[in-house]
């Protein structure tokens, strides 16, 4: 027996969550490293200054599509009537989706050229296309997050990557260049678009509630604000790389970016697909919060510096010598990935209990103090300087400043500390491992292979004791959260 909105009463949330998360694990882990396959491949065929130029056209695409949400997708998972507000999400998802798509279109020649990047112009106008299709599909996939349906994201992940992999290097091979890669992403929204559509089993319904109107936008603007932000803070650096350093410089950043966003995507994507519906329902309140950051960061932190560690030795063997120029910028990026995870927990928790406004005084911080810190260290420093000045933002100003925010929601610092700190201490044994492989092995594949066993084998061992306490502590949190909701 399902309820109106398809999720199934008599089975715990605690429970659907875990299963949740499972499949969020398995899609992230299978799709990551088809990325990873195809992004190596694609590395060794196009040049650093046609990866610079695609990186901006997608910048532009990536910022605008936040705005096609606008913030409804959230509030759709988070309502108690939402068969009563989809037709509203849908239509104010649509209408938004086709003017971001409108205006990109028009304004494509200026957007590349702002950027300092003309050739870019074509692939801007091409993505404009994805902005429409993504305002079209915020109901269905925001049900489909709704009712924990991981497994239907799955397959519409899986479908959205075998289209887009095989139009993009069909198109490549046939001298397309970088507008192979629009066209592929395209294609690729499209199939996925009409996937949502059909596994979230939502008819297509529009129209105006004006009651609902006026809640449905004072929750969702703050939020497409602050995600638009959010988006502005990932893409700040490109946008600084591109007119200060030229495409060449931004395609080498990017790959490092790419580089320490494998383990960090794959932790954020898992974390994000369930903890906007489980913070919404979960009586647990900070203590669930403390726990779920905790095994995040013990996750984030050691993958993270050990990306770093092995930065040259990893780049040469699966990308080839040519992108070296790319390794110094993963010793700060892969700490400012760490950090970027919990950071994400943190704001779905504030989202999940009601308190958008202050996520989005945050990113607006963070953005403005982010961009003139770019600008300082890419001129001083170049591609390394702007890796390392995401972190000193991070550290200096964005943690204070969220642990703030928590605390006026009654969730304590201390709860955090007490169970990060000896994943942070473990950490630096691993690194110094590491370390010592590159140092003892000077080829590039040895140094590799043999460092990331030995920082693994080190972190394992280290953590098991902690590992251990942590699951039984998760499974009492999921035992009581289940009597919670049988009881309800």
């Amino acid at each position: 027996m399902t309820g109106e909105d398809g999720v199934q009463p008599d089975r715990s949330l605690g429970s659907q969550a875990t299963r949740a998360a499972a499949w969020s694990g398995v899609s992230t882990v299978v799709l990551r490293l088809g990325t990873l396959i195809v992004g190596i491949v694609l590395a060794r065929i196009l040049t650093p200054e046609q990866f610079g130029i695609y990186a901006v056209a997608l910048t532009v695409q990536s910022i605008l599509i936040t705005v096609a949400d606008l913030g409804l997708s959230a509030d759709l998972i988070r309502s108690k009537e939402p068969e009563r507000i989809a037709p509203t999400v849908a239509t104010l998802g649509l209408v938004m989706g086709t003017v971001m798509t409108a205006i990109t279109f028009g304004f494509s020649t200026t957007l590349a050229a702002l950027l300092g990047s003309p050739a870019a112009a074509p692939a801007i106008a091409v993505l404009s296309f994805t902005l429409v299709l993504a305002g079209a599909t915020v109901v269905p996939y925001a049900m489909l997050q709704r009712r924990f349906q991981q497994r239907e994201m799955f397959v519409v992940g899986v479908a959205d990557f075998l289209v887009s992999t095989t139009v993009t290097l069909l198109l490549i091979a046939a001298g397309f260049g970088v507008m192979g890669l629009a066209i592929g992403r395209v294609a690729a929204q499209i199939v996925s678009s009409a996937m949502q559509f059909a596994l979230a089993r939502v008819r297509p319904r529009y129209g105006i509630d004006r009651s609902m109107l006026r809640p449905v936008l004072a929750f969702g603007v703050p939020i497409a604000a602050a995600n638009l932000l959010s988006w502005a803070l990932l893409n700040v650096d490109n946008i600084v790389l591109a007119r200060v350093a030229g495409a060449t410089a931004l395609g080498y950043y990017v790959l490092a970016f790419n580089i320490s966003s494998w383990p960090m995507s794959a932790l954020a994507h898992v974390v994000r697909s369930v903890s906007l519906p489980y913070f919404a329902r979960s009586t647990r309140g900070g203590e669930g919060l403390a726990a779920l950051t905790a095994a995040a960061w013990a996750g984030a932190l050691p993958a993270g510096a050990v990306l770093a560690a092995l930065a040259a030795p990893l780049i040469e063997v699966v990308y080839g010598p040519k992108w070296l120029p790319a390794a110094p910028v993963l010793a700060a990026l892969g700490v400012y990935g760490s950090l970027r995870v919990v950071f994400d927990i943190f704001a779905g928790y504030l989202y999940a209990k009601g308190h958008s406004g202050p996520v989005l005084v945050i990113q607006i911080i963070w953005l403005v103090v982010l961009t003139a810190a770019m600008m300082f260290a890419t001129r001083a420093y170049g591609i390394v300087g702007a890796g390392w000045a995401h972190v000193l933002v991070a550290i200096v100003v964005i943690l204070p400043a969220y642990l703030i925010a928590l605390r006026v929601a009654d969730v304590h610092a201390r709860d955090f500390l007490r169970e990060a700190w000896w994943p942070t201490v473990a950490t630096i044994p691993t690194v110094a491992t590491a370390i010592l492989a590159r140092v003892l092995f000077p080829a590039a594949l040895p140094a590799l292979l043999v460092g990331g066993f030995a920082a693994v084998t080190t972190y394992g061992v280290l953590m098991w004791p902690w590992l251990v306490r942590r699951l039984r502590e998760m499974r009492r949190v999921t035992t009581a959260t289940a009597s919670g909701g049988s009881r309800a």
